[in-house]
C-alpha cells in the first residue's frame, strides 16, 4: 500500500520547514506509524554520509533520526553543494554528477524529474506516512517551469500542503498572504493550511489578525509555534548560532572559535561541543573578533584553497599563527586539516583554478586533491598521548568523511587517530595527524566531536593545559542529547498545533495519536 503523505512548504528560507518537518515525523514515530522524510532538492554544505557511502543533506538526516529509521539517500535524491556564487557540485542519487553553473542546471533539471519520481515511489512503498519538505518558497515564480522542490514536488506525490511563516523576521501575514496570491489555483488547492512559527509573546495579541489572515486567504491557521532555542542541526548557513556575539568570556569558561568560512560546510561538526560544560562556542569572520580563545578550529570547505587564500588576505591566518604562538590549541576538520599543512595543490582544478597553495605550515603534512571523492562512514581509535592526548590511548572515535584531497603525513607530526579495521584486530590508515607537542591537530573525521567521551576527556586536557580545574562536562550520549532534542520539539508541536486537523490532511484521521 502506497504511504499517505504531506508536504511542508515555508514563504522563505529558515522558516521553519526542516524543524517542522523533523518534529511531525517524530510525532507520526511516536504514535505508531512508520514514517520518512524527503526532500527532493537541498542546497547546502552540511552533508552526511549514509552507511552505503552515499551523501546527503544533514537536515534530512536528523529527520530519519526524528523517524528512527536509518538515512538514506533517497530521502534526498540532489544535493546541491555551491562551490561559488554562481556553481555548485551537483550530487544525484549520493554520488557527484559534476559541476554546473546556475543556468547550466536550471536547464538540466527536467531530465531530474523521473529520478526524483522513482526515489519518492521507493520510500513511499516502505512507509505509511512521507513527510516531505519544500525549498525556499514555492512563490519563487520565475522557477516554476522547472520545478522540482514545492508544488511540482507536491504535484509529483499529489500531496497537500501545509505552508510555514517565521513571525520573529516580521511581516509573516504579509508573506503568507503574498505567497497564497502568487500561487496558480491548482497550486492553492493543494494547501490546506498555514502555521505561524518561531512567535515570542502572548499568543491572545495575535488572534486578531489570526482571524483576518484566515478571512483573506479562505485557509485556516493550523498553529501557533513558540520560539524554540533547540539544539539540533542546521540547514544552511542563516543558522542563528552564527549571530552570537563575541566578547569577553568570563572566568575559566573555555573560549572556543570556530573560523565562519566563506564556504563553510559541516558546521554541524560543533553541535555537540555546545552540550558540554565550561565552554563558549562561538563564530568568528573576521580577524578583529578572534581575539585570545583558548582553542581555535578550523572547520570543513567546499573551497579550500580559496577558503585558505580569503583567511591569508584578510589577516585571520595572521591572527590564528599568533594566537598559536601564544599557546591557543589549533584543531582542523577536513578541509581546515588540509589548510593546517605545507601545502595544498589541485591539479584537476577539482575545487580551484588557483591550482596550487601553500599552507599555514603548523603540520608537517602535504594534500593532492583528486578527481573521486572519498565518502565513507570511519571508525578509529586515538592512537598518540602526546600533549592533549594524553589519557585518549585507544578511545574508539566514530564519523564520516567527505573529501577530495588526499593527506599525507610526513616526518615531523604523528598519526593521532587510526582507522579501526576490525573490533580488537589491526589498525588501518591514517584518520588525523598532531605535531610532536600534542596542541596542533587536524583529521578528516565529520562528527569526531559527537564522540562525548573523546571530546569530555579532550576538552579537560586542555583545561588541565590552562591552568583551569577540570569540569564535570556534561559528558553523555550525544545520539541520547538529540532524541530528548527532538522530543522536546514534537512536545511543543503536539501542544501547538492542531494535530487532529493535520492527521486529516494527511488522510489518516482517527487512527492513532488524536
Amino acid at each position: 500500500m502506497k504511504a499517505k503523505c504531506i508536504m511542508v512548504q515555508g514563504t522563505t528560507s529558515s522558516a521553519g520547514k526542516s524543524i517542522v518537518t523533523a518534529g511531525l515525523c517524530r510525532i507520526f514515530k511516536q504514535d505508531g506509524f512508520k514514517v520518512a522524510p524527503f526532500k527532493s532538492q537541498n542546497m547546502a554544505l552540511n552533508s552526511f554520509i549514509t552507511r552505503d557511502g552515499k551523501e546527503m543533506g544533514r537536515a534530512q538526516v536528523l529527520q530519519a533520526e526524528a523517524a528512527g529509521v536509518e538515512p538514506s539517500a533517497d530521502m534526498n535524491p540532489i544535493l546541491l553543494k555551491p562551490t561559488t556564487d554562481k556553481k555548485a557540485q551537483v550530487i544525484i542519487n549520493g554520488e557527484i554528477y559534476r559541476n554546473m553553473s546556475a543556468v547550466e542546471y536550471h536547464e538540466f533539471k527536467p531530465r531530474l524529474k523521473g529520478m526524483v519520481r522513482d526515489a519518492y515511489e521507493r520510500l513511499a512503498s516502505q512507509n505509511d506516512v512521507i513527510v516531505i519538505e519544500g525549498a525556499g518558497s514555492p512563490a519563487e515564480i520565475n522557477l516554476r517551469g522547472n520545478d522540482l522542490v514545492n508544488m511540482g514536488m507536491a504535484e509529483i506525490a499529489d500531496a497537500p500542503v501545509v505552508l510555514v511563516g517565521d513571525i520573529d523576521r516580521g511581516g509573516v501575514f504579509a508573506s503568507l498572504a503574498g505567497t497564497m496570491l502568487l500561487l496558480d489555483e491548482n497550486e492553492k488547492a493543494r494547501v490546506r493550511g498555514v502555521i505561524i512559527n518561531k512567535f515570542r509573546g502572548d499568543v491572545e495579541i495575535l488572534k486578531p489578525g489570526i482571524k483576518m489572515l484566515e478571512d483573506i486567504i479562505n485557509m485556516p491557521v493550523l498553529g501557533v509555534i513558540p520560539y524554540l532555542r533547540l539544539n539540533l542541526d542546521d540547514e544552511d548557513s542563516l543558522a542563528e548560532r552564527f549571530d552570537r556575539k563575541s566578547g569577553d568570556t568570563p572566568g575559566d569558561t573555555l573560549d572556543i572559535a570556530v573560523i565562519r568560512l566563506p564556504h563553510i560546510s559541516n558546521f554541524t561538526d560543533f553541535n555537540a561541543l555546545e552540550h558540554l560544560g565550561g565552554i563558549r562556542l562561538r563564530y568568528v569572520e573576521d580577524s578583529a573578533n578572534l581575539k585570545k580563545p583558548d582553542m581555535i578550529v578550523i572547520p570543513g570547505s567546499k573551497n579550500t584553497i580559496e577558503d585558505l587564500a580569503h583567511i591569508r588576505k584578510s589577516g585571520i591566518e595572521n591572527e590564528i599563527l599568533r594566537n598559536y604562538r601564544q599557546g591557543t590549541v589549533l584543531f582542523g576538520i577536513c578541509g581546515g586539516y588540509q589548510m593546517l599543512g605545507m601545502e595544498i595543490t589541485d591539479p584537476h582544478s577539482t575545487e580551484s583554478s588557483l591550482g596550487k597553495i601553500e599552507g599555514m605550515g603548523l603540520l608537517n603534512v602535504k594534500t593532492e586533491f583528486r578527481e573521486k571523492k572519498v565518502t565513507t562512514q570511519v571508525r578509529g581509535r586515538v592512537t598518540g598521548e602526546a600533549g592533549l592526548l594524553q589519557g585518549l590511548e585507544g578511545m574508539r572515535v566514530n564519523g564520516y568523511e567527505i573529501h577530495m584531497g588526499i593527506t599525507d603525513c610526513l616526518d615531523g607530526c604523528t598519526v593521532c587517530i587510526t582507522e579501526d579495521t576490525a573490533d580488537g584486530g589491526e589498525y588501518g590508515r591514517a584518520l588525523g595527524c598532531a605535531n610532536m607537542q600534542g596542541t596542533v591537530f587536524g583529521t578528516y573525521m565529520h562528527g569526531i566531536f559527537d564522540n562525548m567521551e573523546f571530546t569530555s576527556n579532550f576538552i579537560n586536557n586542555i583545561r588541565k593545559m590552562k591552568g583551569y580545574e577540570a569540569v564535570r562536562t556534561g559528558a553523555a550520549d550525544y545520539g541520547r542529547i538529540k532524541e530528548d532534542e527532538i522530543d522536546r520539539l514534537a512536545g511543543a508541536l503536539r501542544k501547538n498545533l492542531d494535530m487532529a486537523k493535520i492527521y486529516e490532511i494527511v488522510g489518516i484521521a482517527g487512527r492513532v495519536g488524536i
